[in-house]
């Protein structure tokens, strides 16, 4: 699982400094989660594939969060894509980005697939063979979501020396895989345990994204391996944070805390603070494991 920071400030772009974006690359899959000013540059400066993002999720409709989305399907249209593009976002983003088009005469010859959203409670938006996407409910000024990203439980890793021990045949590989036990011609029953090892423990990463502190969060996002909060302010202005719906780095560790998460990766500065490094020392007082997104930095998970 590998996350790339392409922007985590707050509110507007500055010359070194990006609104809101990030890629996720987990199991095959590159996921573009919110999409900033600045996002098409950034995607470039990093060397993200255009063409390999298929999924979009816009966690809400404030311009710091999706005023780069217009931008990048008209890119995408003169790069020549042809396959599907599927946007998840608000109610109101179609209307949004089909109004441009429309006055800009400058349809797709693409498929754009918007899947608009009005839930309020956790919902199931994407699932394939290999990850799973549901929503999570957040409180902001209007309509906001974070998004859960799962990883599907692999297949067994075949153990082929036992397996070439017992002389089974390449034809039974994948029944083993699939964690069926084997039956030799002599007519014994050769465990599944014996002839595989266990996949490697599916990954998770919750994109928390502007929110005022809730503990309901913690129990939409229990037990992730890694959580992305926002954390705008640091307690000193937790008046500010109630005040326009987003939470404080110390906040931000509460719910990490609450929901026994691995890691936390803090973001969605404001600019008001001379370094980012205290938000950090402020959410280590709550909980040990805390990481600081910066635009462009890269985890590895």
């Amino acid at each position: 699982m590998r996350l790339t920071i392409l922007g985590c400030y707050a509110a507007t772009p500055r010359t070194l400094t990006n609104p809101t974006a990030q890629v996720l690359e987990i199991n095959g899959h590159i996921l573009l989660l919110d999409c900033g000013e600045g996002t098409q540059v950034q995607l470039r400066k990093h060397k993200v594939k255009f063409s390999r993002i298929n999924h979009i999720f816009i966690s809400h409709l404030h311009g710091d969060h999706f005023f780069g989305l217009p931008g990048f399907i008209s890119t995408m249209r003169l790069l020549g894509r042809e396959k599907e593009l599927h946007i998840y976002g608000p109610k109101g983003i179609k209307e949004a980005i089909t109004l441009l088009m429309k006055l800009g005469d400058s349809w797709t010859n693409y498929p754009l697939i918007f899947h608009e959203l009005t839930g309020i409670g956790p919902e199931l938006i994407f699932e394939d063979a290999k990850i799973s996407v549901t929503t999570i409910p957040l409180s902001h000024r209007i309509y906001t979501n974070g998004f859960l990203i799962k990883e599907k439980l692999a297949k067994r890793k075949l153990n082929i020396e036992a397996v070439e021990a017992y002389g089974i045949d390449i034809a039974y590989y994948r029944n083993i895989q699939n964690g069926k036990d084997i039956i030799l011609d002599d007519g014994t029953l050769i465990s599944n345990n014996e002839l595989t090892y266990d996949p490697a423990p599916p990954k998770s990463y919750a994109f928390c994204s502007d929110t005022v502190y809730t503990k309901e969060t913690a129990k939409y996002v229990k037990g992730v391996d890694v959580l992305y909060h926002e954390s705008t302010f640091l307690e000193s202005e937790a008046q500010l944070a109630t005040k326009t719906k987003h939470s404080t780095a110390m906040q931000a560790a509460k719910i990490a805390k609450q929901a026994n998460v691995k890691d936390l990766i803090l973001g969605h500065y404001s600019t008001r603070y001379k370094s980012i490094d205290l938000f950090k020392q402020e959410a280590e007082t709550i909980f040990a494991n805390v990481h600081l997104a910066d635009d462009g930095r890269v985890f590895n998970f």
